[in-house]
């Protein structure tokens, strides 16, 4: 290897290292408040090595990583999404009885995983980055031994992720025994060869498609998120429905856009069903919800298919809104799962919707943030939210996927009634509910995710110029 690919991999390195030297730490004294700091300090590095690689880019280390403009702007979603949960996770898991500090090393190995997806451009390194981040995540859900709740959802993770590892892996032996490579971009060269898909081809896209699906919950593969969800920490929660999204779909979209798959008509019309029945089964059951966790469970499956309206586009303008939407949906989705986590204890998640009657009356700051971050995901204007939505229904529309969008419209109006009854309980007298103390690390990382969602909500064009001009496959 060359200077430049170790300079290319610079933040894959540093997230590596870090969980190294936190052993090294632990196994000569525990403090908490050590390690805390040290992986505040390693994200930050992380994030800021990105910078560095810009003038060495593109880059292609053979035959498996891609560094570029599109794997850069992915790396630095995922690490500094990473870093906004780092930041909520301190009050809950130092309360935590036992160990804590390996919560940080497990942290790390998954952030390790949802990076190698960013930058993966063959079969190999995808399969090894989505199963470095599935193991870490089985760990990350049952952390809390002493809750059953936790070891159940544990389990169920366990049995999802299986399953759709399962499928993606015969999918892509198909693939390889049918066209002798699990490179993508060698992937394409064979298919413009052969002039059509084989079976083989075709069933080996289906499984991947299906293992995705598994781990983006689309439905019919959404099984037990919710309950995932539910018995999961609240700050791993927060990190299954940003990061671990986040990196499954640059993926999905590089390797997508890679084979042309929005020129198969078959393709075409699975992924669209796919994305309707996301959207209104995601929707019509987050309305029956009275846990905030599974409400916004089923939330993020609809929003999961108004995304994956973008792989139809088949243009760059669609991959740069993609971009822009999940930048916009995990700020704000942290946000609403930060409140989460810092108003529950390590012994009482704050997940009922009853546990948030009056909390304007109590802590006017945090109801207004939560309330904020509700009406993002609703797509209410002046929100990150909105400009998000308003960009990807623009882009479809330009690319003729009409069906799609007025589904994505009409499940909108329907988002915005489970959100509001949310929102309306906050503004309801207030219970007698003791309410955590909230430390000033937690005030700040909600105040710099108010303030992101607002600038992107009045002022997003500085990040869309930025993405136009530079992410593109």
């Amino acid at each position: 290897m060359t200077v430049t690919d170790f300079l290319s991999l610079a933040p894959l390195i540093i997230i590596a290292i870090a969980p190294v030297v936190i052993m090294i730490v632990i196994s000569v004294t525990r403090n908490y408040k050590v390690v805390y700091g040290f992986s505040i300090l390693s994200f930050l590095t992380a994030f800021a090595s990105i910078f560095f690689i810009v003038p060495a880019i593109p880059h292609s280390i053979e035959p498996l990583f891609v560094i570029d403009i599109y794997s850069l702007f992915f790396l630095g979603i995922i690490i500094f999404s990473a870093l906004l949960v780092t930041l909520l996770s301190y009050d809950y898991i130092k309360q935590l009885d036992g160990v804590r500090e390996e919560y940080y090393i497990i942290l790390f190995t998954s952030t390790l995983g949802a990076s190698l997806l960013a930058v993966a451009n063959h079969f190999i390194l995808f399969f090894l980055g989505i199963e470095t981040l599935s193991i870490s995540l089985y760990i990350l859900i049952a952390f809390q031994r002493s809750k059953d709740s936790s070891i159940e959802a544990g389990i169920k993770y366990l049995i999802l992720a299986s399953v759709s590892s399962a499928f993606l892996l015969f999918g892509m032996a198909l693939i390889y025994t049918a066209l002798g490579t699990m490179q993508f971009n060698g992937i394409v060269s064979a298919l413009g060869e052969s002039g059509q898909l084989s079976p083989l081809v075709i069933s080996g896209f289906a499984m991947i498609m299906v293992g995705i699906g598994f781990k983006l919950a689309l439905v019919p593969f959404h099984m037990w998120t919710p309950d995932v969800y539910q018995g999961a920490p609240a700050p791993v929660t927060a990190y299954i429905a940003t990061v671990s999204k986040g990196a499954v779909m640059a993926v999905l979209i590089r390797f997508f856009f890679n084979i042309r798959g929005f020129d198969n008509r078959s393709l075409l019309i699975v992924i669209s069903g796919i994305a309707i029945l996301s959207m209104f089964i995601g929707n019509l059951l987050a309305i029956r919800q009275k846990n905030i966790k599974r409400l916004l469970a089923y939330s993020s499956i609809a929003n999961m298919g108004y995304l994956i309206i973008i792989l139809l586009t088949g243009t760059n303008k669609g991959i740069q809104a993609s971009v822009f939407y999940l930048i916009s949906y995990i700020i704000t989705t942290i946000g609403a799962f930060g409140v989460i986590t810092l108003l529950s204890t390590c012994k009482y998640e704050a997940e009922k919707i009853e546990d948030y009657k009056g909390l304007f009356w109590k802590r006017p700051w945090v109801a207004i943030v939560f309330t904020l971050s509700l009406l993002s995901l609703a797509g209410i204007p002046l929100t990150a939210g909105f400009v998000a939505k308003f960009y990807l229904i623009f882009e479809g529309m330009k690319a003729g996927l009409m069906v799609l969008i007025i589904s994505m419209i009409i499940n909108s109006v329907i988002g915005l009634y489970y959100y509001l009854r949310v929102i309306t309980a906050m503004f309801s007298p207030a219970n007698e509910t003791e309410l955590p103390a909230i430390s000033l690390t937690g005030n700040i990382t909600l105040c710099l995710i108010t303030i992101s969602i607002l600038i992107l909500g009045v002022y997003p064009g500085w990040l869309i110029d930025i993405i136009m001009k530079f992410v593109n496959l």
